[in-house]
């Protein structure tokens, strides 16, 4: 976990899944999607779900469903948006151009989620690549925003394995049980160097 200075307040940051895309690409590849009508409603309602905390600014990964997600959050709140690559889904490596396979993702991501972090995708990220990249991403907005509430809008797999990862009260076996659905979120509270979950998804943690 990178050390934030001690010397601050808080940082909220409510970590949500882009809402629902229609892609072009039946293989794997670098395609960002487009959001659906249905996403652009999630979208949306993750707007309204947290408009009363008072949100100062939301990030985001680079790739076009995420983006097209939070810049509908930041309208609708009237803040601005910052994309950073670090905040992008895991890189599959040798995957790419292959038929999409939710198996051939699982047979990776399966040990990740058992604590096997260092077992990786040929030629792509581990586990432990994906945890100190997002890290470094969540460590920088919190320190920009120390005292504040931001929305992240990331990606399913990559911050299912990371958040559980970082804080130090919730386990990457919970985050695989509980799968944030399209415009779902977690809460993340950073303080200084304690990093803490207070909510996934629907569900309270402590």
């Amino acid at each position: 976990m990178p050390g934030v200075s001690s010397l601050m307040c808080p940082a909220t940051l409510i970590v949500a899944r882009h809402a629902d895309a229609d892609y072009l690409d039946a293989e794997f590849s670098d395609e960002g999607g487009t959001l659906s009508f249905e996403g652009r409603g999630q979208a949306a309602r993750l707007a309204d779900e947290v408009r009363d905390r008072r949100i100062a600014h939301v990030w985001c990964s680079d790739i076009a469903r995420a983006v097209q997600t939070a810049e509908i959050v930041a309208c609708r709140l009237g803040v601005g948006v910052t994309t950073r690559k670090a905040l992008r889904e895991i890189d599959v490596g040798d995957l790419h151009g292959q038929p999409f396979s939710v198996e051939a993702i699982c047979a990776v991501t399966d040990q990740w989620f058992h604590g096997e972090l260092d077992v990786a995708f040929p030629g792509g990220e581990s586990g432990t690549d994906v945890v100190a990249r997002y890290a470094g991403a969540l460590a920088e907005i919190a320190d920009v925003h120390r005292g504040e509430t931001v929305v992240v809008v990331t990606h399913q797999t990559a911050s299912c394995i990371a958040l559980p990862s970082v804080a130090r009260n919730v386990s990457p076996s919970y985050a695989d049980r509980h799968r944030l659905d399209n415009g779902e979120s977690a809460e993340l509270v950073i303080d200084g160097d304690d990093w803490a979950l207070t909510r996934w998804g629907d569900f309270r943690v402590s």
